[in-house]
């Protein structure tokens, strides 16, 4: 996959993408619009605003058009049907062509007003720049969630993802193209954002609420995405085989001590002795084996990527 190339302007008139994945928010596309473009103007660098349609049926996609129509600094892009949010992202990363990319959610959560504050931040020298979201407006379940996932994702990850920090930030193009070059197919950016290094700062931006109070990802799209999270960032859930085996061996070295202890004082058991040792010994192998097997195909998922 190549990514596009343009040259590099002036420092003091450089171009700024503004990538927005779309999903059936056509009530709020033209206030989101407005808001974006009036915060953008106070900026002394060109900008352009990318909408990526990921399957929308309630009128979006004729929304988007219309809006691109009106200002020639509006793109769209239309998904053939739903492939979800991570991959409504790539499509925007590889379509970009700021020298520094924002990515942000559609449904008015992630403030524009923030964007200024990224673009400094950016101009000072930080290649990423990724936004802390306080104060919360969801469900106190989901909260809990969230505050639980991202300190757990964070405590067992081989990269240092920040707490707190979703997709809404800024990018620079270099980052940009190193996350477009990933070859995953089911991807977490955040985590993406975090691999790919470069220097990164965050700023604390408060998460407003949604414009209707329907999210568009179910309970059961976060928890797979937590998944994927989990499974491509840490090895840790492959690692605890070796726990497995440990106490396996553990029972196994027991049960045989204790039995030889009786037999030796004349007083053994029999018929549960034999088959408690026999099962604790073939399971110690069986766990380590899966977690010897866990450690090749870990460093093969890094060789790939």
């Amino acid at each position: 996959m190549t990514f596009p190339t343009r040259t590099q302007p002036a420092p003091h008139s450089r171009l700024i993408s503004v990538i927005l994945p779309v999903y059936n928010e056509v009530a709020v596309l033209s206030e989101l619009t407005e808001r974006l473009v009036s915060t953008l103007d106070t900026e002394r660098h060109s900008f352009e605003i990318i909408f990526v349609d990921d399957g929308s049926t309630d009128g979006s996609a004729e929304a988007i058009d219309t809006l691109a129509t009106d200002d020639d600094r509006i793109r769209a892009i239309h998904f053939s049907r739903n492939f979800g949010h991570q991959a409504a992202l790539h499509a925007g990363l590889t379509t970009a062509n700021g020298d520094a990319i924002v990515i942000m959610d559609s449904d008015l959560q992630d403030d524009p007003a923030a964007i200024p504050r990224m673009v400094s931040m950016w101009e000072s020298g930080f290649q990423v720049v990724y936004a802390i979201r306080t104060q919360r407006k969801e469900s106190p379940l989901k909260r809990v969630l969230f505050y639980a996932f991202y300190r757990i994702l964070r405590s067992i990850s081989r990269v240092d993802i920040p707490v707190d920090a979703g997709n809404f930030g800024l990018i620079d193009r270099r980052a940009a193209q190193h996350i477009v070059q990933l070859p995953e197919v089911s991807r977490f950016y955040p985590g993406l954002r975090s691999w790919v290094g470069f220097t990164q700062t965050g700023i604390e931006v408060e998460r407003a609420e949604r414009h209707d109070n329907t999210p568009r990802v179910t309970l059961s799209g976060l928890l797979s995405l937590a998944r994927t999270a989990l499974f491509s960032f840490s090895s840790t859930p492959l690692t605890l085989f070796y726990a497995v085996a440990f106490l396996s061996c553990l029972a196994c070295f027991g049960l045989t001590s204790f039995t030889l202890f009786q037999k030796l004082n004349g007083a053994a058991s029999t018929g549960w002795a034999s088959g408690l040792i026999t099962a604790s010994f073939f399971g110690t192998l069986n766990a380590l084996g899966i977690a010897i097997l866990g450690e090749y195909v870990v460093r093969i998922f890094d060789q790939v990527r």
